[in-house]
């Protein structure tokens, strides 16, 4: 592994908001314009300022929600490297934004385990490792297994075949190669099968066990596409099982799909 090197690249300087491999700037996240305009282009927040009332205190919280999507959406397209130190104001500068609604959205993503605060310097992206992901895989099994196999015994055939369309979206989100849209339809699919337990606690427990497996390994590349296609005709495949009623099929299919889809 290449922790150590990326780790003295990241003292050594800091890092581009975004960018490719060599160094480019990303063009695939953006924050609307009318949410820049509720933050100011440029600058931080001062005491003397007026605290914002009414609908500005709404539009502040949507720019920070936009940037931490924004974020998310960089960290699982491998735009936010593992290892690299990226600054509030560098990245509030590529959305053109203040650096106050990216620091509430980093420090968001520190709880989420994504990043780490760097003193003094700005966050690192998580260096994620094999058996971490590993260990996800496993939580996840040991929680969605058991719902989907009561699932599969009390949810009549109709309610299963009205989430085909998730299904048939991760499946061309894959078609395209469209790795952070596939990370979102991935997440929407099964969201839709869990909230047919009527649990919220277990949505919320199992959806951010689910995004954390979605941030990338160290130096990893992207999913290979035909990773993607495999892993989206699971889907379809786990509809296929739960309107049959065939737990055995659900039972390896879904253990499958968090084990092929985190190798």
């Amino acid at each position: 592994m290449e922790q150590g090197a990326a780790r003295e690249r990241a003292t050594e300087r800091p890092s581009p908001p975004f960018g490719d491999a060599a160094g480019r700037p990303g063009a695939s996240v953006r924050v609307p314009e009318q949410a820049r305009g509720t933050e100011g282009a440029r600058g931080e927040h001062t005491h003397d300022e007026p605290v914002p009332r009414g609908p500005r205190t709404v539009q502040r919280h949507s720019v920070r929600g936009q940037v931490l999507e924004a974020l998310r959406t960089a960290l699982v397209g491998g735009e936010l490297r593992p290892g690299e130190v990226y600054s509030a104001p560098a990245l509030a500068e590529r959305f053109g934004v203040s650096a106050t609604p990216v620091r509430e959205a980093m420090q968001r993503l520190a709880v989420e385990g994504a990043v780490e605060v760097v003193p003094n310097r700005g966050f690192r992206v998580t260096e994620r490792t094999p058996r971490e992901l590993a260990e996800l895989a496993e939580v996840r099994a040991l929680i969605e297994v058991p719902v989907m196999l009561r699932l599969a015994r009390t949810i009549p055939a109709a309610r299963w075949a009205e989430l085909r369309p998730l299904a048939e979206a991760t499946a061309a989100a894959a078609a395209r190669g469209d790795r952070a849209h596939y990370a979102e339809a991935d997440r929407a699919f099964h969201r839709a099968v869990l909230s047919l337990a009527g649990n919220e606690q277990l949505l919320a427990v199992a959806d951010d066990l689910h995004r954390r497996s979605q941030w990338p390994l160290i130096s990893a590349p992207a999913l290979r596409h035909g990773v993607l296609v495999a892993d989206a005709a699971e889907h379809t495949a786990l509809l296929d099982a739960l309107i049959a009623q065939d737990l055995p099929v659900v039972q390896a299919l879904v253990r499958e799909h968090f084990t092929g889809s985190e190798a």
